[in-house]
């Protein structure tokens, strides 16, 4: 009878343990969101510094709020980007690099990101399968952006 007891209980503590491990780890999962981001960013000259746009706008399409853009043409074929989406909350930002195509009108450009900085809401935040597209209107400088992937936060 008392091996019998000391069975209960030790089946009873595992069956606990086990339950808590699960707890934790529906929990650990409910505070990860994954969404797919599909963002278009339409923004005007701010200033420029040789061959420095810097930009901000509003985004629009999964997470709406004000967005900035620093772009720099690196080479006749190369820009680099930081791209930063601050909606209420918090802010994320992407830098990377993309191909750069000078046409009579625009110029546009095509590449990858990846996450730089985060803050509030999004302080944890990591992307997958970044990218970041867009053109430049000749006329006027203004950029309109495409950035889209996966975002966790």
């Amino acid at each position: 009878m008392r091996q019998r007891n000391r069975l209960h209980v030790r089946l009873a503590g595992t069956l606990a343990a086990t339950a808590l491990l699960f707890g934790a780890m529906a929990a650990s999962s409910d505070a990860t969101r994954t969404i797919s981001l599909n963002e278009t960013g339409r923004l005007r000259l701010v200033s420029k510094h040789g061959f420095t746009l810097n930009e901000t706008g509003t985004a629009s399409g999964t997470i709406k709020g004000p967005i900035s853009v620093r772009l720099t043409i690196v080479s006749t074929s190369r820009v680099s980007v930081e791209v930063t989406l601050s909606p209420n909350g918090g802010s994320v930002s992407g830098s990377g690099t993309a191909s750069y195509h000078k046409g009579e009108t625009e110029a546009s450009f095509s590449g990858g990101l990846s996450i730089a900085k985060r803050s509030g809401s999004y302080a944890h935040a990591q992307g997958a399968g970044l990218k970041f597209s867009g053109t430049i209107a000749r006329s006027n400088d203004a950029i309109t952006v495409y950035v889209s992937g996966r975002l966790s936060y």
